[in-house]
């Protein structure tokens, strides 16, 4: 009778078991389903896309959704989350989510020119969801018509360049010979560089694509991973203006390990104030 009870028990507690495991599953497979589902949607409306504006001739002032990204010809993200939203119309998705980009040359007729994504209704097998897709172009190019009246030399002087440059400051480049004098000059923003294994070099140069202003230099040698300091951009020629078509790259290098280097833009460093980044090195193969 004992015995009979005992096995019993034990088929209980098995049942128990299994019921309990089953419902684990069950809610493990939602689980993954609902992160497939959210990884899916989130892959159909970017937040960002890298565009290449450039025109004939080259050297206008790109102003994106009202603000100024650089001059021609210059590849640069685009913030386009504003404009990632569906709607049942084709024609209406189309129509709301356009963003103007504007070409802006003295002596030129401003080039008027959209980004418009291609939207399409798709469905995932896998996870069962399904939403719109926007597709957008990866380059904007304008063709400028040459204007004698003087009104788009007047349209391009007008125009607010930024609102984040402090006024009067757009155009101010940076002078080793007269030092500190540039609003930029004086704005500190913090270098942190970190690795794994730490004792790493770090190198830094300048890498311009308007060599005429900014020029590109060769390989500083800043410290040792880890590496803070605070520092203003004292670059010769530099400019908030052109600062978005300068990037500072960084490089690690210790013996052993294969050399690592990463690339920052100034404009976004000097908008958030800090260049910094983590090194995980990987052994060189003997």
């Amino acid at each position: 009778m004992k015995n009979l009870h005992f096995s019993a028990l034990v088929a209980l507690l098995t049942l128990i078991m299994v019921s309990f495991n089953a419902e684990a599953y069950g809610q493990s497979k939602k689980e993954i389903k609902r992160q497939q589902q959210a990884e899916f949607l989130a892959g159909l409306q970017p937040s960002q896309i890298t565009v290449t504006f450039d025109s004939q001739p080259q050297g206008a002032k790109v102003v994106v959704d009202g603000k100024v990204v650089g001059i021609t010809p210059v590849t640069t993200k685009v913030n386009v989350a504003g404009h990632s939203e569906a709607y049942f119309s084709m024609d209406q998705t189309r129509e709301v989510n356009k963003i103007a980009v504007d070409f802006l040359k003295d002596g030129y007729v401003v080039g008027q020119e959209e980004l418009v994504p291609s939207v399409s209704f798709v469905n995932d097998r896998i996870s069962k969801a399904r939403g719109y897709k926007f597709s957008w172009p990866d380059g904007v190019f304008s063709v400028l018509q040459k204007d004698d009246s003087g009104v788009a030399e007047a349209e391009s002087n007008a125009y607010v360049v930024d609102n984040s440059i402090p006024a009067g400051e757009a155009q101010k480049a940076v002078n080793r010979d007269n030092p500190g004098q540039t609003a930029l000059e004086r704005t500190v923003i913090r270098w942190y560089f970190e690795s794994q294994p730490q004792g790493a070099r770090v190198y830094w140069r300048v890498i311009s694509s308007v060599p005429d202003k900014v020029k590109n230099t060769n390989e500083l040698w800043l410290g040792y991973t880890p590496f803070e300091e605070t520092r203003s951009f004292n670059i010769q020629g530099l400019t908030y203006e052109n600062s978005r078509d300068v990037q500072i790259e960084i490089k690690v290098r210790r013996q052993g390990y294969l050399d690592q280097t990463k690339r920052f833009n100034v404009r976004q460093a000097i908008d958030q104030q800090e260049i910094s980044s983590f090194f995980d090195m990987i052994k060189a193969e003997e």
